[in-house]
């Protein structure tokens, strides 16, 4: 079969749809998989060797130009997919299958999608995981996680560009997240993490340009202690570069779920979201969530003003964490 994925429009969900196409080429490995998706996520799909095409989309996520679709729709009908798959669940992300005409358009119901999809899904809400809400899509029962790619030549290019050497004992510290504050650590633990291991470890910061203003409060706080790459990095040059870490430390996260398809021993730190919905899908993963009554609460801000799922995880609760992953690793 030839099937187009619309892909998901966050960096988390983008990884773990992975698994699905993972599924598709075991399913048969003859399976064609072309992959719409966002032009600021399109460098990450390079690392998933499951992908035949990589095809950007004409929108971003926030406009609607509905002509501009539909005319990109009409040229996609020369591509003869038996289906599309569409992973978001809006009306919107499924319009593109239909005007192309797609003859089979699965995704989950949702916004009046009746009209536009004619293989839908039901009982969203009993499946606890975006990774089994993926997969189901497929009717897949085996599970996959995902398995980004890299190679010693792309590794070794990326740390030529940013003029890096070779890490002994790096730490990758991911303090950012795009969806909000509800989901990011204070800056001042993650500087007192940083002023603790830097005796021992070398440092490196991950962000996108949207978490600079957080990293650059951390660098302050903790001395410049780490070297910052907030904001430098596209998404497939971060795979390069945290596939060299000995661990990482991360908020509820894209880069967490990037660091996870790589199979980092990481600690994986939760506020406002669920760890049951979208965990990091590693064995090596130690999880910090305090199940707080007002959680999980899904909000970008506290609506509660106290922030206490993430001020109450203290430093030296991640400490403990990341010396028993040390010691699990080291058997």
């Amino acid at each position: 079969m030839k099937i187009l994925i619309i892909a998901p429009n966050w960096v988390g969900d983008l990884v773990i749809s992975q698994a699905l196409y993972q599924q598709l080429k075991k399913n048969d490995p003859n399976n064609i998989i072309h992959v719409l998706v966002r032009e600021n996520l399109h460098t990450l799909l390079k690392r998933m060797p499951e992908i035949d095409k990589i095809i950007i989309s004409p929108t971003q996520s926030h406009t609607l130009n509905l002509k501009q679709q539909y005319l990109f729709a009409c040229d996609l009908r020369k591509e003869k997919y038996d289906q599309a798959i569409i992973l978001p669940n809006s009306f919107k992300s499924a319009l593109i299958p239909f005007w192309a005409k797609i003859p089979k358009r699965t995704g989950w119901l949702g916004e009046m999608r009746y009209l536009v999809l004619n293989d839908i899904k039901k009982g969203i809400k009993q499946l606890p995981s975006l990774l089994k809400r993926f997969l189901f899509l497929n009717n897949a029962v085996q599970k996959t996680i995902p398995q980004l790619k890299t190679t010693a030549e792309t590794v070794t290019a990326t740390l030529s560009k940013f003029n890096l050497k070779p890490p002994k004992n790096l730490l990758a510290i991911c303090p950012g997240a795009e969806y909000g504050e509800a989901k990011r650590w204070p800056a001042e633990y993650f500087a007192t993490i940083i002023k603790t291991l830097a005796p021992t470890h070398e440092i490196w910061l991950f962000g996108s340009n949207n978490d600079k203003i957080v990293i650059d409060k951390i660098q302050e706080l903790s001395g410049d202690l780490g070297i910052n790459l907030s904001g430098k990095t596209s998404l497939d040059e971060a795979v390069d570069l945290l596939s060299l870490a000995n661990a990482v430390i991360t908020n509820d996260s894209g880069l967490m779920h990037i660091a996870a398809a790589l199979d980092k021993p990481l600690i994986a730190i939760y506020g406002s979201t669920s760890p049951q919905f979208t965990p990091p899908l590693t064995n090596q993963a130690r999880i910090l969530s305090l199940n707080l009554a007002c959680s999980p609460c899904f909000q970008r801000t506290c609506p509660l003003k106290h922030l206490r799922c993430l001020k109450e995880i203290s430093p030296p609760m991640v400490l403990a964490e990341l010396e028993k992953l040390h010691e699990s690793t080291d058997h």
